[in-house]
């Protein structure tokens, strides 16, 4: 009876929540996945009256449910434009966890949020097994990104063109890492993110390189783990809150200034997510998740405002011109725009170009990519064809999930566009 009581109190909320929307279609204007379909059930609007007939949904179709619950990339778009400001990414975040609750999450979900992504050592062993194997199953695409695909396994990515794991993850690299401030400097808590660990290592190695620099000591916390933000796409909050717990008490072994992730993604799930999540763990966890989020800075905000990173002048006659692109996470979550262009133009040797649609969504949206990539795939081919008719040569952006996703779209496209974060750029000019 309890349970039941709390999905009616859960669902009563969420029709609060939602009866503030004035069906006035302003979303339909901005949402990446309408744009591909045209189809309404593929807007905020119209996933707002299936959660507001959720219960009768559940009894009716719950399957078709989560399917259309999961066609949503999360990217905030439609949330940025609500006339009467409806918290549309908190429903759907509240009612994916209504569905997945009902349903059960599938045993692999489970065993990946709740097992492997909270335990480091068990997640770590997992990818070293699996890097030094990666060479038999997949194959090189022979593209500019230096991506790689797998045929074989087809049936069960797509035709994926993606970044193989780095031989050697960063953590690996680096070792326990917990540096004393210099005198009357600053100390960061340095948060790759998972791909920043064991994919785009070179990235991670950047903004060591920058804080090496520039003089900042660091900490990074040796049993960090995943931010949390798949389990909670997944409406998994029980997975959300082991991983949660984990990094709170990794963050609280060590004093430090800031915490500063190259992850639009990551940085946006601490700043936000954590303290809301922390609230069901207990006061001692919410203060700790509070005073964490107002420590966190994307990496491009903490070199502008902090390390005063700014504009060299004129680019070099020979500049190489990049343009960028805006995570969503980052341009609409935090409002964050004008200081990743103005660490690109730090380098004299890159010439900024501002291509069309660049705060417009590349279709990722992590598990969005995994679960719907055909869909993915025509959303990012738009991104495409903006970065290209831009004339760069290199797109940068914020995001690792963004920058795979770019990588993926240019190999398919077989364009010679290189991708990179903006900090890679920037630490070119320290050599």
């Amino acid at each position: 009876m309890n349970n039941l009581q709390a999905l009616a109190q859960r669902l009563m909320a969420l029709d609060d929540k939602i009866a503030v929307c004035m069906r006035c279609g302003m979303c339909q204007s901005v949402c990446p996945t309408f744009r591909t379909y045209y189809q309404e059930a593929d807007v905020a609007r119209g996933r707002l009256v299936l959660i507001n007939n959720l219960a009768h949904m559940l009894l009716k179709d719950p399957e078709a449910l989560a399917e259309k619950l999961g066609r949503c990339l999360l990217c905030s778009s439609c949330q940025s434009v609500c006339p009467p400001g409806v918290k549309i990414m908190e429903i759907f975040r509240e009612a994916r966890e209504v569905v997945y609750g009902y349903l059960g999450l599938s045993p692999i979900k489970k065993l990946i949020f709740r097992a492997v992504l909270p335990n480091s050592g068990l997640f770590n062993f997992v990818i070293r097994a699996g890097a030094p194997i990666q060479g038999m199953l997949f194959k090189k695409t022979h593209d500019a990104q230096g991506t790689v695909c797998a045929p074989m396994f087809d049936f069960l990515i797509g035709d994926r063109h993606i970044k193989p794991l780095a031989k050697k993850p960063l953590h690996s690299i680096l070792g326990k890492v917990d540096e004393p401030r210099k005198e009357g400097g600053i100390k960061v808590a340095f948060f790759p993110g998972c791909v920043g660990d064991k994919m785009y290592v070179d990235m991670s190695l950047a903004c060591i390189k920058v804080f090496r620099h520039h003089d900042v000591a660091i900490f990074i916390p040796e049993k960090q783990i995943c931010c949390g933000i798949p389990a909670v796409c997944s409406g998994d909050a029980a997975g959300m809150l082991k991983e949660l717990k984990v990094n709170l008490e990794e963050f609280a072994k060590s004093d430090y200034d800031y915490v500063v992730t190259p992850c639009a993604t990551c940085t946006s799930t601490i700043k936000e997510l954590w303290p809301e999540y922390a609230e069901r763990i207990g006061e001692k966890e919410k203060q700790l998740a509070r005073d964490i989020a107002m420590k966190t800075m994307d990496i491009n905000v903490f070199m502008v405002e902090v390390l005063g990173v700014k504009a060299t002048g004129s680019p070099t006659a020979s500049a190489t011109p990049v343009t960028y692109h805006d995570p969503c996470h980052l341009v609409r979550s935090l409002g964050v725009t004008s200081e990743p262009r103005e660490v690109l133009k730090a380098n004299p040797q890159y010439k900024f170009v501002e291509m069309n649609d660049h705060d417009k969504c590349c279709g990722n949206g992590g598990s969005f990519n995994l679960l719907h990539y055909e869909f993915s795939r025509k959303i990012g081919q738009r991104k495409r064809d903006n970065v290209i008719a831009s004339g760069a040569r290199i797109v940068a952006t914020s995001c690792p999930a963004c920058m795979m996703q770019l990588e993926d779209v240019l190999s398919q496209n077989k364009d010679g566009v290189l991708v990179k974060h903006t900090v890679q750029i920037y630490a070119e000019s320290l050599d």
